[in-house]
């Protein structure tokens, strides 16, 4: 089979599993529904995109932009982790791991796919936006071209190179699981944090490379050399405006260029990925294997068939929460994570650092623990149980707040003994909010997939506001 014969058809069945997906409709309402809660006309105490703690005036240009970090924002992560459940459970990986046929063309054309799906994510962005300009934008103002313009020079390279990830990521056995999830978080928070902090304004292709999400250029681009006081995410603005010349910097020598090029090197990625596709094999754990024995969950221990019955436990709910804050604990790795979360919130801020840290990393035992607990077959045992289903959902709530406050509980002592106890309400509100939120979504959707996105984004609004 030719290597074109065998990316159409990569590229054909992949779209045709994306077409039976119900989680492709929540991820086209996903973004309008984020344009419409994040951004405003600038006449509210807080925007999305702060200039020295001043909202943008808002025009056509300006508004491409935001709704450009949006996507930058907000929909990267939740994309990936779409991208990554349509793999996980949809992907016959183990039909086409037998068949003859290029590697290279495969991972084009889940690629390719991946990408058309992303796109028509910025579509239904493009369209929700024309009509918030519309609304927003003073008589005159309202220019569609420039509006889509400007977004999908921001957001189609940045959805590119998350389904070149999302295909990279496939293709290396150590992150096929919840490490590509952790790597790809590092990678996202780096590529918006690192343009606005990590160097000085400039132009050039060379330079505009280094900004991947690629608003930080339209958005500098007139203020004075050196300047990136620039807050994106929730900010007090206290409806104070400044003027910038967006589409000056979309226009600057190499912008453009810049957004062309991260295309080609997402289509260069996935291309390696091909390349580099590692088949599916039993792990054999032969080096580090003393990191691995100490981080493996326990050997469960050996069925005794002359054992007496179990006796009822003394105080049933209280083994309840017991066993509720033990699988919420994903594991040693999770526990040594926790740790570490614990030992910083002695030291670091608990509201910016400590609370989002701990909170992070219950997003991901969270969900997994409900998606999990919510399935059908599963839930169907768990109703044997001496308490009933609302209370195990109360535990697993309750369990939630006392982890988000173990985690933090050098910061509460410390708070708490001048007299503050705002971090003990934020650590027990938040984890609380949390875990019902999952709990909630888990129930709906039988799987992890739906509170991990959910909770991801309200994280990052979390930790986003001032």
């Amino acid at each position: 089979m030719s290597a074109p014969a065998v990316l159409r058809s990569s590229l054909a069945t992949s779209l045709a599993r994306y077409s039976r997906s119900w989680g492709l409709w929540l991820l086209l309402l996903v973004a309008p529904i984020e344009a419409r809660l994040w951004i405003s006309s600038g006449d509210e105490p807080r925007a999305v995109i702060a200039v020295h703690d001043m909202a943008p005036v808002m025009t056509s240009a300006v508004l491409g932009v935001s709704l450009g970090i949006v996507i930058s924002m907000l929909l990267l992560p939740v994309a990936f982790l779409y991208l990554r459940a349509n793999t996980t459970r949809i992907q016959p990986w183990q039909i086409e791991e037998v068949t003859a046929g290029s590697r290279v063309a495969m991972a084009l054309g889940r690629f390719g796919a991946d990408t058309l799906i992303l796109m028509a994510v910025l579509a239904a962005m493009t369209l929700a936006g024309w009509p918030m300009g519309w609304l927003m934008l003073p008589r005159g103002g309202f220019d569609p071209l420039v509006i889509a313009a400007t977004l999908w020079l921001i957001a189609a390279p940045a959805l590119a190179g998350v389904a070149a990830v999302r295909t990279l990521f496939d293709a290396v056995p150590i992150a096929r699981g919840a490490w590509g999830e952790f790597l790809f978080f590092i990678l996202w928070l780096a590529a918006i944090i690192v343009p606005i902090v990590g160097g000085q304004p400039g132009t050039g292709i060379a330079y505009n490379l280094t900004d991947f999400t690629g608003f930080v250029q339209p958005l500098t681009y007139t203020l004075k050399k050196g300047d990136t006081d620039i807050a994106i995410g929730s900010s007090s603005v206290g409806r104070k405006k400044i003027a910038l010349d967006v589409m000056a910097g979309v226009n600057s020598d190499g912008y453009i260029a810049s957004r062309f090029g991260w295309l080609g090197i997402s289509v260069l990625v996935a291309g390696v990925a091909g390349l580099a596709y590692a088949q599916h094999k039993p792990r054999r754990r032969r080096r580090m294997g003393w990191l691995a024995k100490l981080l493996a969950p326990g050997k469960p221990k050996a069925a005794n068939p002359a054992a007496p019955p179990a006796r009822f436990a003394a105080v049933p709910v209280l083994g309840l929460l017991a066993e509720e804050l033990r699988l919420i604990a994903g594991g040693r790795l999770w526990l040594l994570l926790a740790l570490a979360v614990t030992a910083a919130s002695a030291i670091v801020d608990f509201r910016h650092v400590a609370s989002p840290a701990a909170l992070l990393l219950l997003v991901f035992g969270l969900s997994a623990h409900a998606g999990r607990s919510e399935r059908g077959k599963l839930l169907a045992l768990t109703r044997t149980m001496r308490v009933s289903p609302i209370a195990r959902r109360i535990a697993f709530v309750v369990a939630g707040a006392l982890w988000s406050a173990t985690m933090g509980a050098p910061g509460i002592v410390r708070a708490s003994t001048a007299g503050n106890w705002l971090p003990l309400e934020l650590a027990a509100g938040t984890g609380a909010a949390f875990a019902a939120i999952a709990m909630a979504l888990g129930a709906v959707s039988r799987s992890a997939f739906a509170p991990r996105l959910v909770l991801l984004i309200l994280w990052y609004a979390y930790f986003s506001a001032n």
